[in-house]
Protein backbone atom coordinates (compact mmCIF):
# COMPACT_ATOMS: atom_id res chain seq x y z
CA UNK A 1 0.00 0.00 0.00
CA UNK A 2 1.00 3.59 -0.84
CA UNK A 3 2.32 5.56 2.32
CA UNK A 4 0.11 9.02 2.30
CA UNK A 5 4.34 10.48 2.39
CA UNK A 6 5.33 8.65 -0.46
CA UNK A 7 2.73 9.18 -2.80
CA UNK A 8 2.94 13.27 -1.96
CA UNK A 9 7.05 12.53 -2.50
CA UNK A 10 6.00 10.82 -6.03
CA UNK A 11 3.41 13.89 -6.87
CA UNK A 12 6.31 16.50 -6.12
CA UNK A 13 8.95 14.25 -8.47
CA UNK A 14 6.63 13.78 -11.44
CA UNK A 15 6.28 17.59 -11.25
CA UNK A 16 9.41 18.34 -11.48
CA UNK A 17 10.14 15.40 -14.55
CA UNK A 18 7.74 17.37 -16.64
CA UNK A 19 9.27 20.15 -15.67
CA UNK A 20 12.39 19.37 -16.25
CA UNK A 21 11.23 18.05 -19.94
CA UNK A 22 9.82 21.45 -20.44
CA UNK A 23 13.49 22.80 -18.79
CA UNK A 24 15.25 20.85 -21.23
CA UNK A 25 13.91 22.71 -24.40
CA UNK A 26 15.37 25.45 -26.32
CA UNK A 27 14.66 28.94 -26.09
CA UNK A 28 15.74 31.44 -28.70
CA UNK A 29 15.04 35.12 -28.28
CA UNK A 30 15.90 37.73 -30.97
CA UNK A 31 15.76 41.70 -29.08
CA UNK A 32 13.51 44.61 -31.44
CA UNK A 33 15.67 46.41 -33.16
CA UNK A 34 15.14 49.09 -35.80
CA UNK A 35 16.23 46.69 -38.74
CA UNK A 36 16.10 43.32 -37.89
CA UNK A 37 17.59 42.54 -41.44
CA UNK A 38 20.75 44.61 -40.41
CA UNK A 39 21.18 43.32 -36.80
CA UNK A 40 25.11 41.68 -36.52
CA UNK A 41 25.01 40.67 -33.10
CA UNK A 42 25.86 37.63 -32.33
CA UNK A 43 23.32 34.86 -31.05
CA UNK A 44 24.62 33.91 -27.54
CA UNK A 45 24.20 30.22 -26.93
CA UNK A 46 23.74 29.90 -23.33
CA UNK A 47 23.91 26.72 -21.02
CA UNK A 48 23.00 26.30 -17.32
CA UNK A 49 21.87 23.67 -14.39
CA UNK A 50 18.79 23.66 -13.14
CA UNK A 51 19.57 24.90 -9.94
CA UNK A 52 20.57 27.88 -8.34
CA UNK A 53 22.93 28.96 -11.26
CA UNK A 54 19.92 29.38 -13.24
CA UNK A 55 17.93 30.79 -10.75
CA UNK A 56 19.85 33.46 -10.93
CA UNK A 57 19.69 33.97 -14.50
CA UNK A 58 15.70 33.77 -14.41
CA UNK A 59 14.89 37.47 -15.19
CA UNK A 60 17.77 37.73 -17.96
CA UNK A 61 15.13 35.02 -19.10
CA UNK A 62 12.23 36.17 -18.77
CA UNK A 63 13.22 39.73 -20.59
CA UNK A 64 14.41 37.44 -23.23
CA UNK A 65 11.34 36.06 -24.02
CA UNK A 66 9.83 39.94 -24.01
CA UNK A 67 12.29 41.01 -26.34
CA UNK A 68 13.72 43.63 -23.65
CA UNK A 69 17.13 42.37 -23.74
CA UNK A 70 20.17 44.00 -25.46
CA UNK A 71 21.33 40.63 -27.57
CA UNK A 72 20.14 37.76 -28.90
CA UNK A 73 20.42 34.84 -26.66
CA UNK A 74 19.26 31.04 -26.83
CA UNK A 75 19.20 29.49 -23.41
CA UNK A 76 19.17 25.75 -22.78
CA UNK A 77 19.15 24.32 -18.74
CA UNK A 78 20.55 20.70 -18.50
CA UNK A 79 19.86 18.12 -15.22
CA UNK A 80 23.37 17.52 -14.94
CA UNK A 81 26.73 18.91 -15.92
CA UNK A 82 27.64 15.47 -17.62
CA UNK A 83 25.70 16.86 -20.56
CA UNK A 84 26.97 20.44 -21.02
CA UNK A 85 30.70 19.37 -21.41
CA UNK A 86 30.50 17.92 -24.90
CA UNK A 87 28.74 20.42 -26.22
CA UNK A 88 31.07 23.06 -24.81
CA UNK A 89 34.32 21.23 -26.69
CA UNK A 90 32.31 21.03 -29.73
CA UNK A 91 31.65 24.43 -29.82
CA UNK A 92 27.96 23.92 -29.47
CA UNK A 93 27.55 26.72 -27.06
CA UNK A 94 29.25 29.51 -26.46
CA UNK A 95 28.84 30.70 -22.62
CA UNK A 96 28.08 27.86 -19.63
CA UNK A 97 27.15 27.99 -16.06
CA UNK A 98 28.51 25.01 -14.75
CA UNK A 99 30.49 23.40 -10.94
CA UNK A 100 33.76 25.55 -10.55
CA UNK A 101 35.97 22.28 -10.23
CA UNK A 102 34.17 21.25 -13.46
CA UNK A 103 35.52 24.49 -15.38
CA UNK A 104 39.11 23.56 -14.54
CA UNK A 105 38.54 20.36 -16.04
CA UNK A 106 37.08 21.98 -19.07
CA UNK A 107 40.07 24.64 -19.53
CA UNK A 108 42.62 21.20 -19.37
CA UNK A 109 40.70 19.46 -21.40
CA UNK A 110 40.52 21.97 -24.57
CA UNK A 111 43.85 23.47 -23.59
CA UNK A 112 42.87 26.76 -22.39
CA UNK A 113 40.17 27.16 -24.79
CA UNK A 114 37.62 28.46 -21.90
CA UNK A 115 37.84 31.35 -19.18
CA UNK A 116 36.24 31.94 -16.20
CA UNK A 117 34.58 35.21 -15.73
CA UNK A 118 32.33 34.94 -13.02
CA UNK A 119 31.34 33.28 -9.86
CA UNK A 120 27.80 32.85 -9.90
CA UNK A 121 27.13 30.54 -6.45
CA UNK A 122 28.34 29.93 -3.64
CA UNK A 123 27.83 27.59 -0.67
CA UNK A 124 24.73 25.71 -1.57
CA UNK A 125 25.43 22.55 0.09
CA UNK A 126 23.74 21.05 3.52
CA UNK A 127 23.40 17.65 5.16
CA UNK A 128 19.98 16.62 5.70
CA UNK A 129 18.32 13.87 7.59
CA UNK A 130 14.91 12.80 8.71
CA UNK A 131 16.63 11.47 12.24
CA UNK A 132 18.14 13.43 14.98
CA UNK A 133 21.50 12.03 15.03
CA UNK A 134 24.19 14.37 13.35
CA UNK A 135 24.95 17.63 15.33
CA UNK A 136 28.89 17.63 14.25
CA UNK A 137 30.79 16.58 10.99
CA UNK A 138 32.25 13.44 12.98
CA UNK A 139 28.89 11.77 13.81
CA UNK A 140 28.76 10.87 10.31
CA UNK A 141 31.27 8.41 11.32
CA UNK A 142 29.68 5.12 10.42
CA UNK A 143 26.81 6.32 8.84
CA UNK A 144 25.00 6.06 5.02
CA UNK A 145 24.78 8.84 3.41
CA UNK A 146 23.12 9.73 -0.32
CA UNK A 147 24.26 12.14 -2.26
CA UNK A 148 24.28 13.73 -5.82
CA UNK A 149 27.24 15.49 -7.93
CA UNK A 150 29.41 12.67 -8.48
CA UNK A 151 32.80 13.76 -10.26
CA UNK A 152 31.58 17.79 -9.25
CA UNK A 153 31.33 20.16 -6.69
CA UNK A 154 29.67 17.65 -4.05
CA UNK A 155 31.61 15.04 -4.07
CA UNK A 156 34.98 17.11 -3.74
CA UNK A 157 34.05 19.36 -1.60
CA UNK A 158 32.15 16.49 0.92
CA UNK A 159 35.39 14.34 0.59
CA UNK A 160 37.87 17.17 1.40
CA UNK A 161 35.92 18.48 4.62
CA UNK A 162 35.43 14.97 5.77
CA UNK A 163 39.27 14.29 5.10
CA UNK A 164 40.62 17.20 7.19
CA UNK A 165 38.55 16.07 10.06
CA UNK A 166 40.14 12.68 9.74
CA UNK A 167 37.40 10.91 8.22
CA UNK A 168 38.20 8.72 5.69
CA UNK A 169 35.51 8.68 2.73
CA UNK A 170 36.28 5.46 1.50
CA UNK A 171 36.31 3.62 4.84
CA UNK A 172 34.84 5.75 7.79
CA UNK A 173 31.56 5.97 6.17
CA UNK A 174 29.54 5.18 2.82
CA UNK A 175 28.32 7.39 0.60
CA UNK A 176 26.11 6.07 -1.94
CA UNK A 177 25.55 8.60 -4.86
CA UNK A 178 22.26 9.45 -7.03
CA UNK A 179 21.92 10.67 -10.53
CA UNK A 180 19.34 13.02 -9.09
CA UNK A 181 18.47 14.44 -6.35
CA UNK A 182 14.48 13.53 -6.57
CA UNK A 183 15.66 9.92 -5.88
CA UNK A 184 17.43 10.88 -3.07
CA UNK A 185 13.82 12.61 -2.30
CA UNK A 186 12.40 9.21 -1.94
CA UNK A 187 15.02 7.94 -0.32
CA UNK A 188 14.34 10.68 3.08
CA UNK A 189 10.54 9.80 2.58
CA UNK A 190 10.57 5.97 3.17
CA UNK A 191 13.73 5.64 5.38
CA UNK A 192 13.02 6.89 9.05
CA UNK A 193 17.21 7.53 9.70
CA UNK A 194 17.91 8.45 6.55
CA UNK A 195 21.06 11.21 5.88
CA UNK A 196 21.84 12.92 2.84
CA UNK A 197 24.27 15.55 1.08
CA UNK A 198 21.89 18.12 -1.11
CA UNK A 199 21.96 21.14 -2.65
CA UNK A 200 19.16 24.00 -2.12
CA UNK A 201 16.67 24.34 -3.56
CA UNK A 202 16.29 20.66 -3.16
CA UNK A 203 16.71 21.02 0.29
CA UNK A 204 13.75 23.25 0.54
CA UNK A 205 12.06 21.27 -1.99
CA UNK A 206 12.09 18.11 0.13
CA UNK A 207 11.38 19.60 3.42
CA UNK A 208 8.11 21.29 2.27
CA UNK A 209 6.89 17.29 1.76
CA UNK A 210 8.37 16.48 4.89
CA UNK A 211 8.28 18.16 7.99
CA UNK A 212 10.49 15.38 9.70
CA UNK A 213 13.80 16.40 7.44
CA UNK A 214 16.11 18.93 9.33
CA UNK A 215 19.22 20.43 8.38
CA UNK A 216 21.94 19.12 10.48
CA UNK A 217 25.00 21.25 9.07
CA UNK A 218 26.23 23.51 6.57
CA UNK A 219 29.16 22.29 4.11
CA UNK A 220 29.90 26.04 3.60
CA UNK A 221 30.46 26.39 7.67
CA UNK A 222 31.99 23.38 7.61
CA UNK A 223 34.27 24.45 4.77
CA UNK A 224 35.26 27.39 6.63
CA UNK A 225 35.91 25.70 10.09
CA UNK A 226 38.93 24.13 8.27
CA UNK A 227 39.79 26.62 5.18
CA UNK A 228 39.91 30.26 6.17
CA UNK A 229 42.20 31.29 2.99
CA UNK A 230 39.29 30.05 0.80
CA UNK A 231 35.81 30.04 -0.20
CA UNK A 232 33.48 27.28 -1.01
CA UNK A 233 33.06 28.21 -4.68
CA UNK A 234 30.14 26.28 -6.15
CA UNK A 235 29.02 27.29 -9.35
CA UNK A 236 30.91 29.85 -12.48
CA UNK A 237 30.09 31.27 -15.66
CA UNK A 238 32.47 30.43 -18.27
CA UNK A 239 33.22 31.35 -22.01
CA UNK A 240 34.62 29.99 -24.87
CA UNK A 241 37.97 31.93 -26.05
CA UNK A 242 37.39 32.28 -29.39
CA UNK A 243 33.52 33.53 -29.00
CA UNK A 244 34.96 36.26 -26.61
CA UNK A 245 37.55 36.74 -28.88
CA UNK A 246 35.25 37.15 -31.68
CA UNK A 247 32.77 39.33 -30.06
CA UNK A 248 34.19 41.01 -26.83
CA UNK A 249 31.64 43.67 -26.91
CA UNK A 250 28.45 41.51 -26.69
CA UNK A 251 29.85 39.72 -23.85
CA UNK A 252 30.56 42.52 -21.75
CA UNK A 253 27.21 43.40 -22.17
CA UNK A 254 26.13 39.69 -21.44
CA UNK A 255 28.06 40.02 -18.13
CA UNK A 256 26.14 43.58 -17.51
CA UNK A 257 22.76 41.91 -18.40
CA UNK A 258 23.36 38.71 -16.54
CA UNK A 259 24.53 40.40 -13.26
CA UNK A 260 21.78 42.78 -13.03
CA UNK A 261 19.58 39.25 -13.03
CA UNK A 262 21.84 37.89 -10.85
CA UNK A 263 20.95 41.34 -8.71
CA UNK A 264 17.22 41.01 -9.42
CA UNK A 265 17.04 37.56 -7.90
CA UNK A 266 18.25 38.54 -4.47
CA UNK A 267 16.35 41.91 -4.23
CA UNK A 268 13.10 40.89 -5.87
CA UNK A 269 12.94 37.27 -4.11
CA UNK A 270 8.92 37.06 -4.34
CA UNK A 271 8.98 37.98 -8.40
CA UNK A 272 12.04 35.74 -8.83
CA UNK A 273 10.46 32.95 -6.93
CA UNK A 274 7.35 33.18 -9.58
CA UNK A 275 9.82 32.63 -12.50
CA UNK A 276 12.07 30.14 -11.10
CA UNK A 277 8.29 27.90 -11.15
CA UNK A 278 7.73 29.36 -15.12
CA UNK A 279 11.11 27.81 -15.69
CA UNK A 280 10.17 24.88 -13.65
CA UNK A 281 13.32 25.02 -11.37
CA UNK A 282 11.38 24.36 -8.56
CA UNK A 283 7.52 23.24 -8.93
CA UNK A 284 5.95 25.80 -6.65
CA UNK A 285 6.84 29.96 -6.16
CA UNK A 286 6.02 29.42 -2.63
CA UNK A 287 8.87 26.81 -2.14
CA UNK A 288 11.45 29.07 -4.74
CA UNK A 289 10.99 31.66 -2.53
CA UNK A 290 11.73 29.91 0.76
CA UNK A 291 14.82 28.66 -1.25
CA UNK A 292 16.47 31.59 -2.73
CA UNK A 293 17.47 33.66 0.34
CA UNK A 294 19.92 29.83 0.78
CA UNK A 295 20.95 29.60 -2.47
CA UNK A 296 23.59 32.01 -2.17
CA UNK A 297 23.44 33.64 -5.71
CA UNK A 298 26.01 36.11 -6.48
CA UNK A 299 28.21 38.05 -8.85
CA UNK A 300 31.53 38.38 -8.09
CA UNK A 301 34.07 39.43 -10.83
CA UNK A 302 37.97 40.57 -11.74
CA UNK A 303 40.63 39.94 -8.82
CA UNK A 304 38.15 38.57 -6.38
CA UNK A 305 36.75 36.16 -8.66
CA UNK A 306 40.09 35.22 -9.46
CA UNK A 307 41.26 35.11 -5.54
CA UNK A 308 38.36 32.70 -4.57
CA UNK A 309 38.25 30.35 -7.29
CA UNK A 310 42.25 29.84 -7.39
CA UNK A 311 42.11 29.61 -3.87
CA UNK A 312 39.44 26.93 -4.14
CA UNK A 313 41.12 25.28 -7.04
CA UNK A 314 44.07 24.63 -4.82
CA UNK A 315 42.66 23.17 -2.30
CA UNK A 316 40.70 20.80 -4.35
CA UNK A 317 44.45 20.01 -6.19
CA UNK A 318 46.15 19.58 -2.99
CA UNK A 319 43.76 16.99 -1.97
CA UNK A 320 42.57 15.45 -5.60
CA UNK A 321 44.59 16.46 -8.68
CA UNK A 322 42.03 14.34 -10.72
CA UNK A 323 39.18 16.71 -9.13
CA UNK A 324 40.32 19.99 -11.32
CA UNK A 325 41.62 18.23 -14.65
CA UNK A 326 45.20 17.06 -13.01
CA UNK A 327 46.80 20.76 -12.79
CA UNK A 328 45.76 24.13 -11.71
CA UNK A 329 44.73 26.32 -14.61
CA UNK A 330 47.08 29.19 -15.46
CA UNK A 331 46.54 32.95 -15.37
CA UNK A 332 44.81 32.98 -18.72
CA UNK A 333 41.74 31.00 -17.21
CA UNK A 334 40.69 33.97 -15.61
CA UNK A 335 39.04 36.46 -17.80
CA UNK A 336 39.62 40.43 -16.80
CA UNK A 337 37.38 42.75 -17.95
Amino acid sequence: MITKNRFIVWCVILGLLLAGVTACTKTETLTDTDDQTTDTSPLIRVASLKGPTTMGMVELMSKAEADKTKLKYQFEMFGTADEIVPKIVNNDLDIALVPCNLASILYNKTEGKIQVAAINTLGVLYIVETGNTISEITDLKGKKVFSTGKGTTPEFAFNYTLTQNQIDPLKDLTVEYKSEATEIAVVLAEQSNAIALLPQPYVTIVQAQNPNIRVALSLTEEWNKISADSQLVTGVLVVRKEFLDENSDAFKSFLEEYQASTDFANTEVVKTAELVEKYGIVPKAAIAEKAIPACNITYIEGNSMKQAVSGYLKVLFEADPRSIGGKLPADDFYYQP
